[in-house]
């Protein structure tokens, strides 16, 4: 919701190693058609894959099977780099050149692999042996091929490195797509997320497990290659930067890089690969009411000038305009102090009678909370004394103090049972005494700057986190927890970081969806509809096509008012006029009907992990154009959604193969082309049903 605390480079650097060892390191050059192989070896028993040389290179070759394509794995041995191929052509490469492959950092310098100088293949393992840059240094890397991937293990002998990377050719796989929520030189995840990754350009030095961002060392490409980093350290990972072309995956420690490259038909088995790797959710933690009716928090409409007055005014005013919720969530700033779990006296000098009044309106009623605990609150000592919070990494005789939006706090220790036990007594204690129903958890569970309990890791706390909130309704805004498997498998809903309330963050929020629920959270919501950074109140507009654009995506997550709502930079009202409120009515209304047919994806989802909002190519990965469009999506199989994101009267939509029910316009339509200069009057979505498909039916009935 808020901005992030800053994370330590050390996270980010290890999740962007992790993901260059990954990525199989690969020349573009085209294999010598002249080159006489040796007599290959035996393959060794229980694999199927074929080792062959050449002078200049070695050539792994796992045969198609029933489920997999098969792929060659090119070695260059005069620089070590890697070009993995599917049907003769190139689906990934390495970086060569002064750049190198297999990358390392000692004494602040940066080496590479170069000529390889010995190689084994046994066991269904390569294991290769090259020089490197660095005087006395060596690489030992660990090629293990099975049908639609390979294992890359290596690791640097005879220096000790700061640093392993993974650098890539972009160009040689297609487009990019994964990470998760980016930094960028161009507003990072608030105003811009490219899509693909390679149209803009990512630089995100702080990428790992700790991180507030929504995250995953997970890569694919338009190729259907993808690129899994297995770690927990921090890593620094940069796509196209200073579009160079290049993708850098490095990680923060010199523990061996360990990666999986998968190889596969499509972009979506690829994925599924990734998925069945790492886990799909094994529930949704949202309720079905809580799929088709918005939730409405107060952050965006009051920020932290928020009381108990203001907050009546607000759900009285949305009930009286019939705009409907299933629950009213108080945001931050109703503590007197942060981490005391006591409501301000002042602020709200009856929250029993508060909660009382929302829940007569129709509404749940829900608190934002955190871990964290201001140095100034009354139970930071009795915390820091009993041994409740996070250790200093650098000196754990003494609290870990970390820096946040709302000034210094120390962090509850989840991997110290008693402190959890104390933390949710006083959770449980709050919730019976003020009739709240549901809990909105902020910021992390941990921070890089801390020691872990005895016996954890850092990326335990991912699990921890998720174990804490999971006893506990999260009211549809779910929680941010990633890169660990239990994050995957609690099927938590997943809301963005924090937009703007421009024309920008509106695309943002959607190629953002696209690109977390495509690394295994299926479950997405877009931040709170028409922004919630503290820029000036969203313009009707912006508001308006928000609200239609979230109407078609599994969730709806509210704040700003289109009844009444506040400018926070002059503390002046904003007044929006009768029609935005009506169309705000249409869009959840429109959101509503389409519950049935949302709530069968999330269980479909459930059976295979598969994304509920999806790009196009997800489904039609034959259509090339669909590679590049980052402002229509499918919602499940059967509706393609392409909200108006841009403040003009008309736009293009382009139609995949196939037959298309156009809702807006009550007419079939032939698939496999563009629609240009589509109307978009203020009231009119561009929504179309492909008909055959599953669920067409539902989906139909809905949006007529």
């Amino acid at each position: 919701m808020r901005r992030p605390p800053h994370s330590p480079r050390v996270l980010l650097t290890t999740l962007a190693l992790a993901l260059v060892a990954a990525l199989p390191a690969a020349l573009t050059a085209p294999e010598p058609a002249q080159a006489r192989p040796q007599s290959p070896p035996r393959a060794p028993t229980g694999t199927t894959a074929r080792l062959t040389r050449t002078a200049d290179d070695l050539t792994l070759t796992v045969p198609p099977s029933r489920s997999a394509p098969g792929y060659r794995l090119q070695v260059t041995t005069g620089q070590l780099s890697f070009t993995t191929l599917r049907s003769g052509g190139t689906v990934l490469a390495t970086a060569s050149g002064d750049t190198g492959a297999l990358r390392f950092r000692t004494a602040g310098t940066w080496h590479h692999a170069t000529r390889v100088t010995g190689h084994a293949w046994k066991d269904g393992t390569l294991t290769l042996t090259a020089d490197t840059t660095a005087p006395g240094a060596t690489i030992e890397a660990r090629v293990t091929p099975s049908a639609d991937r390979y294992q890359l293990r290596w690791r640097v002998i005879g220096a000790t490195p700061e640093r392993l990377g993974l650098a890539c050719d972009l160009s040689s796989a297609g487009h990019w797509y994964g990470h998760g929520e980016t930094q960028t030189p161009n507003g990072g995840p608030a105003t811009d997320q490219p899509w693909p990754l390679d149209s803009g350009e990512v630089v995100h030095p702080a990428f790992g497990p700790a991180s507030y961002y929504m995250i995953d060392p997970f890569w694919y490409t338009s190729r259907a290659t993808g690129l899994h980093v297995d770690t927990g350290q921090v890593m620094d990972v940069s796509l196209n930067e200073g579009q160079d072309g290049l993708g850098r995956f490095d990680i923060e420690s010199a523990e061996p890089y360990r990666a999986t490259v998968f190889v596969e038909s499509t972009p979506l088995d690829v994925y599924r690969d990734y998925v069945d790797l790492v886990g799909r959710p094994a529930k949704s933690d949202a309720t079905y009411r809580q799929y088709a009716e918005p939730v409405w928090n107060s952050w965006a409409q009051f920020y932290t000038h928020v009381d108990q007055a203001k907050l009546l005014d607000y759900a009285q005013d949305l009930h009286d305009h019939g705009i409907t919720g299933h629950a009213l969530q108080l945001d931050d700033k109703w503590e007197s102090d942060y981490g005391n779990m006591t409501f301000d006296p002042k602020a709200y000098p009856d929250p029993k009678a508060m909660s009382d009044t929302i829940h007569a309106l129709g509404f749940d009623f829900g608190l934002w909370v955190t871990l964290w605990i201001n140095l100034d609150s009354d139970q930071y000592r009795y915390a820091a004394d009993h041994g409740y919070l996070l250790k200093d990494a650098a000196d754990p005789a003494e609290p870990c103090t970390v820096t946040w939006w709302n000034g210094t706090a120390g962090i509850v220790d989840l991997g110290n049972p008693e402190a959890r036990a104390w933390y949710e007594g006083r959770l449980r204690t709050l919730m019976d005494t003020y009739g709240v129903d549901g809990l909105k958890f902020d910021t992390r569970f941990f921070d890089e700057r801390c020691a872990p309990h005895e016996g954890y890791r850092p990326t335990d706390y991912q699990r921890l986190g998720a174990e804490l909130a999971d006893e506990y309704d999260l009211q549809g805004v779910g929680i941010r927890v990633h890169w660990d498997t239990a994050a995957h498998r609690a099927g938590f809903v997943t809301r963005q970081l924090d937009k703007g309330t421009g024309w920008n963050s509106l695309r943002a929020s959607v190629t953002q969806n696209l690109a977390i629920s495509t690394i295994g959270y299926p479950f997405v919501a877009t931040d709170m509809i028409g922004g919630s950074s503290l820029q000036p109140a969203p313009a009707k507009e912006v508001l308006v096509r928000w609200a239609q654009s979230a109407a078609l995506m599994p969730l709806m997550y509210s704040s700003t008012s289109p009844v009444d709502t506040v400018d926070p930079t002059t503390g002046r009202p904003v007044v929006y006029d009768e029609e935005t409120a009506a169309l705000y009515r249409e869009a959840i209304a429109r959101h509503q009907r389409l519950a049935p047919y949302i709530w069968d994806q999330v269980q479909h989802s459930l059976r295979t992990g598969d994304p509920i909002m999806r790009p196009l190519f997800f489904d039609f990965p034959e259509d090339r154009d669909t590679y590049t469009i980052g402002d229509e999506w499918m919602l499940g199989p059967a509706v393609l959604a392409a909200p108006q994101l841009a403040d003009a009267s008309s736009r293009s939509v382009h139609l995949p193969p196939g037959t298309w029910y156009d809702v807006a316009h009550q007419r079939t339509v032939a698939g496999g082309r563009t629609l240009t200069s589509y109307a978009t009057p203020l009231g009119t979505t561009p929504v179309f049903v492909r008909l055959g498909a599953e669920g067409a039916d539902k989906a139909l009935r809905a949006l007529r």
